[in-house]
């Protein structure tokens, strides 16, 4: 097993503290309730999120989100769903409009609060699950034509620059972008199946892989974004693919749950973290009661410490829940928002104590 506490360490140029944020996507369809409830709850040094609500319907699902941002390309909800179009159509739109009433709402609140926490995430789907999700006029998906992802991959990019200026206008003066890429597994083992659903789509080459995110990570960089996350799932060939693109690419951190990780991904993460690498850890389940702060704590700390990494390094890691909070009660996202925080304050004070 590698020793990560012996190696070249970057304590110096560590997070001062472990800082809880969430997902993106909230209950209910009021923006500005949903955006009281969570610049509430992580407020500084935490990192609070655009809202999103896929309660409202369509163009306010993940995909319609991102389709709103992105540039030279249009979509709109046909028979398979979100298809690429000559121009927007009334659902294109309608994810336009969305996105820009949430930025206002962002903006509102944030001048109506005495010290407000001016960092913000915000989270859309990454190149490769885009392509997957969107179909191309003749009803096949976008991942099956290479000059498509290639297409999809750009637009997303070019779309960043907007995006962020918006934010930036809307008072947030320091942008995580969270790049989403829920469908990685499938598409890397060639499962994702047709429009017809007979076959399935081959796997995209790694080099190709990489080139989109790469795309898309600098152009984000290039914008002004602060921080660029990954996620993905624990899976060990989405994580090989995802610590790749950290070599090369301006990307500062990876999310993913912590279950299943087993040791083998624990090690590639300790490589990534003594590099410099944030990790963003899925680590409550938001549909279930919260652990208590001990157990918490122990999830993280044990796998952490058996890998070599220090109790000094745990700054490089930001809590999350292990999905969004959708289909949550109200009253259960605080609970798990404040289980979170209380397992941050105590894996500081063991960061403090090292």
């Amino acid at each position: 097993m590698p020793d990560h506490s012996s190696a070249p360490t970057r304590e110096s140029t560590l997070s001062a503290s472990v800082r809880v944020s969430a997902h993106g996507d909230m209950p209910g369809t009021d923006p500005v309730e949903a955006t009281r409830v969570i610049r509430g709850e992580l407020g500084a040094p935490h990192v609070p999120h655009l809202v999103e609500l896929p309660a409202r319907g369509v163009g306010a699902d993940p995909v319609g989100r991102t389709v709103a941002v992105l540039s030279e390309l249009s979509a709109d909800v046909r028979t398979y769903g979100w298809q690429l179009v000559d121009a927007p159509g009334h659902e294109g739109r309608r994810a336009e409009s969305l996105l820009r009433g949430d930025i206002n709402v962002l903006a509102d609140a944030l001048g109506a609060e005495d010290a407000p926490t001016r960092e913000l995430k915000t989270r859309l789907r990454g190149p490769l699950s885009l392509a997957r999700d969107l179909f191309l006029r003749t009803g096949e998906r976008a991942l099956s034509d290479h000059g498509a992802r290639r297409d999809v991959a750009e637009s997303l990019a070019a779309g960043l620059t907007d995006h962020l200026g918006a934010l930036r206008g809307a008072g947030a003066t320091r942008v995580t972008v969270h790049l989403d890429e829920p469908g990685l597994t499938d598409i890397l083992e060639g499962a994702v199946p047709t429009a017809s659903g007979y076959r399935t789509l081959r796997s995209i080459g790694r080099q190709e892989m990489l080139r989109a995110w790469r795309t898309v990570i600098q152009a984000a960089r290039e914008a002004g974004a602060d921080d660029v996350v990954l996620s993905t799932d624990a899976a060990p060939r989405s994580l090989a693919a995802v610590a790749e693109a950290m070599t090369g690419a301006e990307c500062t951190g990876i999310a993913l749950p912590i279950s299943p990780l087993d040791m083998p991904a624990w090690e590639q993460l300790a490589e990534l973290v003594e590099g410099g690498t944030s990790l963003w850890l899925g680590l409550i389940d938001p549909r279930r009661e919260p652990p208590g702060v001990l157990r918490c704590v122990e999830a993280v700390r044990g796998p952490w410490r058996s890998v070599g990494l220090t109790d000094a390094s745990l700054g490089r890691l930001r809590l999350l829940p292990t999905d969004g909070f959708d289909d949550v009660a109200p009253h259960h996202v605080r609970a798990v928002l404040t289980r979170l925080q209380q397992t941050a304050e105590a894996l500081n004070q063991i960061m403090a104590d090292a």
